[in-house]
């Protein structure tokens, strides 16, 4: 198991990824802006490429500074990556989310290989985002002629400045990432304005209970953002991706999950709750994180009088929805637990070998 503490939960790192003029750096502002009441700490290469007029932002590599509630943002090249990682997570820091902005820094799947490789017991791989202009999307792979590696390893493509891409030129972006062999979701955008629900959660502690609140960055643009919406480049985010809630009181059979999870359908992009094996192992309740590709569980005993029930939320674009409840539905255990234990204690512990493939052990490196 890991070695960090049950009482911090592990933080999520994104790697944010995209060419010059893709509008990564739009993206990140956005989600500065409507952070979900999360303390965002963010790695570039950079300080320049936070374009943020309410404040000055400057510096040099080796440099932290704070941005306003609880954000922070580090200077770093590659190799010191994993220093600032350490500096991001510890306690005082009090990060809920860590995103790195990877250009300028190393090809983005160099950087994912370093998180999952990373020692540090308390991040966790939050996924791999790459920001593609729609408009200008054969111009930019003329250039960059690696766009389709980096989207082939994509957990995630913004597809950004659809406003600019007619409805053709679109489904050619959608055809060529599809030509990658990508299985990424594939999430329409304009001006970078996807739903920070899709990278990260809300978090638990708001603002408002802090004792001294900081000025946010919601309080800093709140006029910028208020001349933008008069100017008709507001409006809501795009809600083009869908959720699967799943509850079940019947416990999940670890064969028939583990089948799901290893096929889990193109554009299904997180998955994330707390799964419920019965017999499998009755003392623990199994956490699921899955990213893309990625997948982990981590359990932790069951508290005393707590519900033993399945509870997942899968999101993606362009799932089927009801096929996936009812593939999920199709996990659960069969067996009639009034007839009595029907399978030997061996028999369960087999059964849960593709499970405990997926959870870290000391000294473990997930690349």
């Amino acid at each position: 198991m890991s070695s960090s503490s049950p009482h911090r939960p592990r933080i999520p790192v994104v790697v944010l990824a995209g060419f010059l003029g893709s509008g990564k750096t739009t993206l990140l502002n956005h989600l500065l802006l409507h952070r979900a009441g999360n303390r965002i700490g963010v790695i570039v290469n950079d300080f320049g490429a936070i374009e943020i007029d309410a404040m000055t932002v400057s510096g040099q590599v080796g440099s932290t500074v704070s941005l306003g509630g609880g954000c922070l943002c580090c200077a770093v090249d590659a190799s010191e990556l994993d220093a600032y990682l350490e500096t991001l997570t510890r306690p005082s820091a009090r990060l809920d989310v860590i995103v790195i902005e990877a250009s300028g820094l190393a090809e983005p799947q160099e950087l994912v290989r370093m998180i999952l490789a990373s020692d540090n017991p308390h991040i966790l791989y939050g996924g791999l985002v790459e920001v593609v202009d729609a408009a200008e999307f054969e111009a930019t792979r003329e250039r960059h002629p690696e766009i389709g590696r980096h989207l082939a390893v994509a957990d995630l493509v913004v597809l950004n400045k659809t406003d600019r891409a007619g409805d053709e030129e679109c489904a050619r972006v959608r055809r060529a990432v599809a030509e990658t062999g990508s299985t990424a979701a594939i999430i329409p955008a304009t001006y970078g304005r996807v739903d920070p629900a899709l990278l990260f959660d809300p978090a638990l502690r708001p603002d408002g209970e802090e004792r001294a609140r900081q000025l946010t960055f919601e309080d800093l643009y709140l006029e910028e953002r208020a001349a933008e919406d008069r100017a008709g480049h507001g409006g809501h985010l795009h809600t083009a991706y869908q959720s699967v809630d799943f509850d079940s009181g019947v416990p999940m059979d670890p064969r028939r999950l583990m089948r799901f999870l290893d096929t889990r359908p193109k554009g299904l992009y997180r998955i994330k709750g707390y799964v419920d094996f019965g017999a499998g192992d009755p003392g623990n309740a199994y956490g699921v994180h899955a990213v893309g590709r990625f997948l982990r569980f981590t359990p932790r005993p069951w508290r005393r009088g707590e519900p033993k029930r399945t509870q997942l939320v899968l999101i993606g674009s362009g799932i089927d929805v009801p096929a996936l409840r009812e593939e999920l539905e199709s996990c659960r255990v069969t067996e009639d637990p009034a007839a009595g234990e029907t399978r030997q204690d061996a028999a369960h512990e087999r059964a849960m070998w593709g499970v405990l493939r997926y959870v870290q052990q000391p000294g473990d490196d997930d690349a």
